[in-house]
């Protein structure tokens, strides 16, 4: 429930009364002073999703939300037509207006020094983590990353036309990721020197940093639908908190990555999962802003971007724009290469292994290695995992699978296959 308080002249009075009335929702009044001149205070209690409806109805009647409007919480409201107002909005999708929006974004930010040390916190952790292999660890770390309330306030700024709001989170996204990147590589080189870790460790061999090597399919999954959902569960009665642990396990672990990768001296793999950091987070910023616009949250007044801005500044804002969303571009464009080919290797595994001949083997998974950061880099490796459970040693298929794979994609790529033996 929420209650509407609102400030309306003598002459408005009636009129707003008889339409509430018509419309069945309960009030109170009371006369209140503001700048000296004696007002009505009415106070509505409403349904959640009726507080849009309420205040188009006010905006009809030629009472404006700056006059004096405030929208409040409640936790129970006991009036003749609650039950009623409740089964009326039940069904209704009303997403919050646009001041609710900004007052609910607006609760999620926090203070820059506190923001800046739980960022640094949570990439020690997930530094931590991926350095000993462990996902609860990495999981930790997601939980405590405030980075959810920069991505929707910037959205939130992006489509309420409020320009510092839009500003100040995106300073904050970036001072979040230098503050990520710089924690990671300084606990990397700590445990590093100071023994904890050995030097000749071999990063390609833990499974939670290999995933995020560089951009592919499931990361754009990933940073779309986490971008998505949060915008959703902002914009309406969802909850957000769990939210912000799919935005965090979009980026801490990337940013944990290129520490821990610059460390131990692999630069490729440094600037493949920083590469992966970057299209991650302007993809979430895409679905989360897209998502607002198609609940039609729309700028009141248009060019109010810019127009407060000096020449110069448009510039660089406009041509940075164009900058991200050409870098989101390329990577999109690349991964759904990847993504067929990728799509056509799985095939040719399975139609390799359908045969009664090797009932007792099953595919674990099939993993495509490229030569390089780029995501148009040609594929160079394909690991097949299989898993075994007939008597005697695993058949020999690496031949058989060179073959088809090297047909499929008509060039040279290097098979390896390895097994993986259960005791029974």
């Amino acid at each position: 429930m929420r209650q509407i308080q609102v400030l309306v002249s003598d002459e408005q009075r009636q009129t707003v009364t008889d339409a509430l009335q018509e419309e069945g929702f309960d009030y109170v009044r009371q006369r209140a002073w503001r700048n000296g001149d004696q007002e009505w205070l009415l106070e509505i209690p409403v349904p959640t999703d009726a507080v849009g409806y309420v205040l188009d109805l006010l905006d009809e009647l030629g009472v404006r939300e700056e006059q004096y409007t405030v929208i409040g919480s409640v936790e129970a409201a006991m009036t003749p037509h609650t039950e009623q107002l409740k089964e009326r909005f039940a069904s209704d999708f009303d997403p919050l207006t646009k001041p609710e929006l900004r007052s609910k974004a607006g609760d999620m930010s926090r203070d820059f020094r506190s923001f800046v040390a739980m960022i640094f916190l949570s990439a020690i952790i997930a530094t931590a983590g991926l350095l000993a292999n462990s996902p609860a660890v990495v999981v930790g770390s997601m939980v405590i990353a405030p980075i959810v309330g920069p991505v929707l306030t910037a959205s939130v700024g992006a489509t309420t036309g409020d320009r510092p709001m839009l500003v100040n989170s995106i300073f904050l996204q970036a001072t979040g990721l230098v503050v990520a990147l710089g924690g990671s590589l300084a606990v990397s080189l700590l445990l590093q020197y100071g023994g904890f870790v050995p030097d000749a460790l071999d990063i390609s061999s833990l499974d939670l940093i290999t995933v995020r090597f560089a951009p592919g399919i499931l990361s754009i999954t990933v940073g779309l639908a986490a971008g998505a959902a949060a915008a959703f569960g902002l914009a309406t009665k969802g909850p957000t908190s769990l939210i912000g642990v799919m935005i965090a396990a979009a980026l801490i672990p990337a940013a944990a990555t290129v520490g821990i990768a610059a460390a131990w001296g692999y630069p490729r793999i440094a600037l493949g999962s920083l590469l992966l950091l970057v299209v991650t987070l302007i993809l979430i910023n895409v679905a989360a802003l897209t998502v607002l616009v198609a609940l039609r949250y729309r700028p009141e007044q248009s060019g109010w971007l810019t127009a407060a801005a000096p020449q110069p500044r448009q510039s660089i804002l406009l041509l940075t724009a164009v900058a991200l969303l050409a870098i989101g571009g390329v990577v999109v464009g690349a991964s759904v290469q990847q993504i067929a080919y990728e799509q056509q290797v799985n095939q040719e595994v399975e139609d390799v292994f359908a045969g009664d001949e090797y009932e007792s083997v099953e595919i674990v998974t099939t993993r495509v290695r490229y030569g390089g950061i780029s995501p148009f880099q040609e594929p160079q490796a394909v690991t097949v995992t299989l898993s075994y459970t007939g008597d005697g040693s695993p058949p020999q298929v690496g031949d058989q699978l060179d073959e088809r794979l090297g047909a499929a994609g008509g060039q040279d790529i290097r098979v390896r296959v390895q097994f993986v033996e259960y005791q029974q």
